[in-house]
């Protein structure tokens, strides 16, 4: 079986469109089982849970676009190493990288399972949904080593050119997530920790699929169980790629548990409307999400292969078709998002708390369509430090401060708030655009 994709030849658009596709499907069953975690709580346990659930998932969200940070390091690295033919200095990068996760999931699961009451006191966790809130982080906690490998193997499997075998595996993923809220928050009531006991279930069972496909898997590099160790050249390598996409991500994230922490102040009514919210915006923000990371494979490889002119012409290509889906998704967003928000829950209050907040995501669709693109090409450049520094331009110098001043007006709604957001990646798409004629005047197109 190989399912593998050479990104340096034939039509630009067909081959970004071709990987996008798979990538945005995987992606949209991913969001899909993390939304059934809510969509049942929400059926079928109480308001305390939705807001414990939606308070937890942020910690594992923020904890989990670290993974995926370092991850894209990873992915660049072999996508490099594939486009310039190297197939053995792919499999040794692959060795490393899995030793490398396996200490970071070691380290992650202490943290998360030693420091929850300190993670949900942090987040000013309403008193009624505390108890729900301690026990999904630390569920999750335990199960992040399956987190951790589940990203690596995806990060894997885009560095090749394999969109398909992630969307395989995710579909069954997604079954077993399904089957697993049903028995253990419909039928067990257990409520927020049966949400986690469900998702973590679901990335074990991803991952041991991925791992029996790359057993029976046509490879297009040399690997052997002795790659597996803490080689430094390599490990260093993909860090030094990783490390400033994982650190944006992680401030990033940071700066969306402040407005949880602003909202949770507020009462666990609008909690629970912003975790709803949050669950359909992981749906709104499908596409350009999909584009950045198509992009960071696509540019990876014809940047390694020399041909930087490609590259350029994905770029222009996901903006368009990106902005494109942006009319739909985010106008339908901005006037009907209280129809989205009732997937999730049947509580009218709480509907409409989230559909305030959507108001302004939807706005922030738009804007997203132009900076996700530019991230993920930036990322296949190799450019992670500017990538590290517009992000965290947005995050801490814009979205946290902007979140904190519009807090203290009396008659700010959720709506206010959540403009933080679009404020934030407006300024950095001037970021994006002010690199790309930097670099365009050095006329350097390894970036």
């Amino acid at each position: 079986m190989n399912n593998n994709t050479s990104f340096t030849k034939g039509n630009v658009f067909a081959s970004l469109i071709k990987f996008a596709v798979p990538v945005f499907a995987a992606m949209f069953l991913q969001s899909l089982y993390g939304g059934v975690d809510l969509l049942v709580v929400g059926q079928f346990a109480t308001t305390a849970d939705i807001s414990g659930v939606a308070t937890g998932s942020l910690v594992v969200q923020t904890i989990t676009m670290v993974i995926v940070g370092l991850s894209m390091g990873v992915t660049v690295y072999i996508g490099r190493k594939t486009g310039m033919q190297q197939s053995e200095a792919a499999g040794r990068a692959v060795g490393a990288a899995v030793a490398m996760f396996a200490a970071a999931a070691l380290v992650l699961t202490a943290v998360m399972v030693l420091f929850t009451p300190f993670l949900a006191d942090m987040l000013h966790t309403p008193a009624e949904a505390y108890r729900q809130t301690i026990w999904y982080i630390r569920i999750c906690g335990i199960g992040m080593v399956f987190v951790t490998f589940y990203n690596l193997l995806g990060a894997v499997f885009r560095g090749i050119g394999d969109a398909k075998t992630p969307l395989v595996t995710v579909c069954i993923a997604c079954v077993v997530n399904i089957v697993g809220d049903l028995l253990f928050v419909a039928a067990l009531e257990l409520g927020a920790a049966g949400a986690a006991i469900a998702t973590i279930t679901a990335q074990a069972v991803s991952v041991f699929c991925s791992l029996a496909v790359i057993m029976k898997k046509e490879l297009p590099f040399d690997f052997s169980i002795k790659y597996i160790r803490f080689d430094m050249h390599y490990m260093s390598k993909q860090f030094r790629l990783g490390a400033p996409i994982a650190l944006q991500e992680f401030l990033v994230g940071l700066s969306f548990v402040v407005i949880q922490t602003v909202v949770n102040s507020i009462d666990v009514v609008a909690s629970a409307g912003v975790g709803v919210a949050e669950k359909v915006c992981a749906f709104i923000m499908l596409v350009p999400s999909a584009f950045s990371q198509s992009m960071s494979a696509f540019v990876a490889q014809n940047m390694g292969a020399g041909k930087a002119y490609r590259a350029k012409a994905a770029l222009r290509y996901g903006i368009i078709s990106s902005f494109c889906a942006a009319m739909v998704i985010g106008s339908f967003t901005f006037f009907r998002g209280d129809l989205l928000a009732m997937i999730f829950t049947d509580d009218a209050a709480v509907i409409a708390q989230a559909h305030q907040y959507l108001k302004a995501y939807a706005v922030d669709t738009f804007l997203t369509s132009f900076m996700f693109c530019f991230v993920g090409y930036y990322n296949g450049c190799g450019s992670t430090m500017f990538v590290m520094v517009q992000g965290l331009a947005g995050a801490l110098a814009v979205r946290v401060p902007v979140v904190l001043l519009i807090s203290r007006i009396p008659s700010a709604t959720l709506f206010h708030i959540g403009l933080a957001t679009p404020a934030s990646t407006f300024v950095q798409i001037v970021l994006c655009l002010l690199f790309y004629r930097y670099m365009e005047k050095r006329k350097d197109t390894n970036i």
